[in-house]
């Protein structure tokens, strides 16, 4: 495979560091196991498609990429975090789940396999990348017509600088320390536009709002918070 000059090697770098901590329900990367059932059910109520082919396009460590499998999808993860991938593989094989784990970058994987795929999810990932419209366009590459694009990440305000990096990594960890920067966070019009420009067309949005009291997250239909989801779909 070829290097992508879509990738920030310390982003790289700062995932291969974490990549022990992928299973850890109670550990620095249990927000992602506290969220997933909420994405999970955000995403397979709108596919509408029975045993769907599906990419997870920076899947990490597996989380989500097993949900979908367990649902019934036949799932291709791809990553550029080697270590996460080996976590990943691992944790598919104890448990008995067939996922199509790829080393590889999405713009690889849309020129290779367009129009393949029945639904893209892409989560948490966008912020991580030097350029997130590529990673929109690529996925919307890789979806047969009708498919669904789904699509996490944080809004780029005052008020996400202070819940979600402020008090998620530094005060309540969240997260680990450095996994997310201000400046590359994303606006929901920003978003849309990349999509709209990828000929995706939005079909609905909704936040993971977290209580600190309950320590429990929930899905707002139709709001464009902090952690935020969106769903779109190719023109048929």
């Amino acid at each position: 495979m070829h290097a992508s000059p879509n990738v920030d090697p310390a982003e790289i770098a700062h995932f291969n560091r974490m990549a022990d901590m992928w299973w850890d329900p109670h550990g620095k990367m249990g927000q992602l196991h506290a969220i997933n059932d909420l994405r999970l059910a955000f995403i397979t109520d709108r596919i509408g498609v029975a045993a769907p082919r599906v990419v997870d396009v920076g899947c990490g460590g597996g989380i989500l990429a097993e949900a979908l499998a367990r649902h019934g999808a036949s799932v291709t993860g791809i990553d550029l975090s080697d270590l996460s991938l080996k976590i990943a593989r691992q944790h598919a094989e104890r448990g008995g789940l067939d996922i199509d784990y790829r080393y590889l970058d999405v713009e690889t994987l849309a020129a290779s396999e367009a129009h393949a795929f029945d639904a893209v999810t892409c989560m948490e990932m966008l912020e991580h990348v030097p350029h997130p419209e590529r990673v929109i366009a690529a996925c919307a590459r890789l979806l047969k017509p009708g498919g669904m694009a789904f699509f996490s990440t944080i809004n780029r305000t005052f008020k996400a600088f202070a819940f979600a990096i402020v008090a998620g990594e530094y005060i309540l960890g969240l997260l680990p320390r450095g996994t997310h920067s201000y400046a590359k966070l994303i606006k929901p019009v920003e978003m849309r536009r990349w999509a709209g420009a990828a000929g995706l067309e939005f079909r609905a949005v909704a936040s993971l709002m977290y209580n600190p009291l309950t320590r429990r997250f929930r899905v707002a239909p139709d709001r464009e918070d902090i952690n935020y989801m969106a769903c779109f779909a190719t023109r048929s």
